[in-house]
């Protein structure tokens, strides 16, 4: 029932930016080694800065999204400001990651390839271009398990079916129990590893 493009490009660009962020991201600490010997700097903002490097081009991405919707005769509502709840989700769950990747990167070089390759298949087992409403059965669960399947389809609901956030609340849970689990093993295995840093490096 609505234009395939304008149906489309919101989850396209909240994919896009969640993909350049990780790939960004997990290699935060060897492209800035020069800075890991320093004493006084605190290193734990590298894969933030990098994240908010990705996020001004993701905003930049919705004004062509804003654009089309409009070319495409989908009306203007409130709830397109609630891609903002979207974003500071997805934002939380990047840190998490960022941490765990940056961190194992130092050790092991070739997670950098192994990341490409897992967002090569993520993004065809997250529901970008086609309606997970319409799918049953393991396909679809998988899906669902998917936590960047909760942020797309959270872009669709903010700029298509201006639909609220809390409407699956079993949902949400499962994503915030999923996003603070993968937070607090970033920062525990950042700590950890940490002090080994400059050896490495």
């Amino acid at each position: 029932g609505y234009p395939f493009l304008a149906w489309l490009i919101p989850s396209q660009a909240v994919w896009t930016f969640f993909a350049e962020s990780v790939s960004f991201s997990s290699i935060t600490f060897i492209e800035y080694s020069y800075l890991i010997k320093k004493v006084n700097f605190k290193i734990s903002i590298l894969p933030i800065v990098k994240i908010f490097s990705t996020i001004f081009v993701h905003l930049i991405f919705l004004v062509v999204v804003v654009i089309v919707l409009l070319v495409s005769k989908i009306p203007f509502s409130l709830y397109w400001f609630q891609f903002l709840y979207y974003l500071f989700s997805l934002f939380v769950l990047l840190l998490g990651l960022s941490w765990v990747l940056s961190s194992l990167t130092v050790f092991i070089r070739d997670v950098t390839q192994v990341v490409q390759i897992v967002l090569s298949f993520g993004m065809w087992l997250t529901p970008i271009f086609w309606d997970i409403n319409g799918m049953t059965g393991k396909f679809r669960f998988v899906l669902m398990a998917n936590p960047m399947t909760y942020i797309t389809e959270g872009y669709r609901k903010s700029f298509i079916y201006h639909t609220p956030f809390w409407d699956k609340p079993l949902w949400t849970l499962y994503f915030w129990g999923f996003t603070i689990i993968i937070l607090f093993l970033g920062i525990l295995m950042f700590k950890k590893l940490k002090p080994h840093f400059a050896d490495v490096l």
